[in-house]
């Protein structure tokens, strides 16, 4: 590996274990996903800080609306507050701020939420934080091949950089590092096409309690991995 590939360019973390987190504190679960929220944006600003030009997060699944109305609900209206709240810092901090997912069902006030802030930092260049919300990896790529397909695409000319070009944000790269928190060692439809040649770590830290400690060791031992692409 060259010197300038020891830091991965592009790094996407499934953040799992709040609930879990949040029960064994013997607390609700909205405290869990309040504390993942607090450790989330510690980690943004030190992945930055270590060379990583790009943070993508695994924040809500389309999966997730499966769960209790009483905690969709909630991090539905938690989200749209979080943005309020660090959209200075994330716009001073230099931050662009991108969505990947599907808009279909979301309240308008969260699309609102979305649009302000990717509008916001637009011109920001110190990293980009991508957040996954309403995203499931098959229907990103069910969503590009019908973008192709209204683009008049014949099937000679798909080819892999056009599906690239067609996916939710294509000026997102492939992913060179995944972190899954939590205990868990499966990917959970996360990011399936730009995940090809991803390494692979996996802690049994709640995503909480992850810290920018734990964040560089797994830094140093990216760095010690041989990426053969294939060859």
């Amino acid at each position: 590996m060259d010197q300038a590939d020891t830091v991965p360019k592009h790094v996407g973390v499934i953040m799992d274990g709040n609930r879990r987190w949040a029960k064994e504190h013997g607390l609700a679960a909205s405290k869990g996903h309040a504390a993942g929220q607090k450790a989330l944006y510690g980690l943004m600003h030190h992945a930055f800080s270590c060379g990583v030009q790009y943070l993508t997060v695994y924040a809500f699944s389309s999966e997730n609306f499966k769960r209790s109305p009483d905690e969709v609900g909630y991090i539905m209206r938690q989200v749209t507050v979080a943005l309020g709240k660090y959209l200075k810092e994330l716009v001073d901090g230099g931050v662009k701020v991108v969505f990947l997912g599907s808009r279909e069902g979301l309240k308008s006030s969260v699309l609102k939420a979305f649009d302000m802030i990717e509008a916001a930092t637009a011109n920001n260049t110190k990293g980009t934080f991508a957040i996954c919300f309403n995203y499931g990896g098959e229907q990103e790529l069910t969503d590009a091949v019908r973008s192709i397909v209204r683009d008049g695409i014949t099937e000679a000319e798909i080819t892999p950089e056009v599906v690239a070009n067609h996916l939710y944000g294509p000026e997102v790269p492939p992913i060179d590092l995944v972190i899954r928190t939590g205990g868990d060692q499966r990917i959970s439809n996360f990011m399936l096409w730009r995940i090809a040649y991803s390494e692979l770590m996996f802690t049994p830290t709640y995503w909480p309690d992850f810290s920018n400690d734990e964040f560089d060791t797994m830094l140093t031992a990216y760095a010690e991995r041989q990426r053969r692409f294939g060859k």
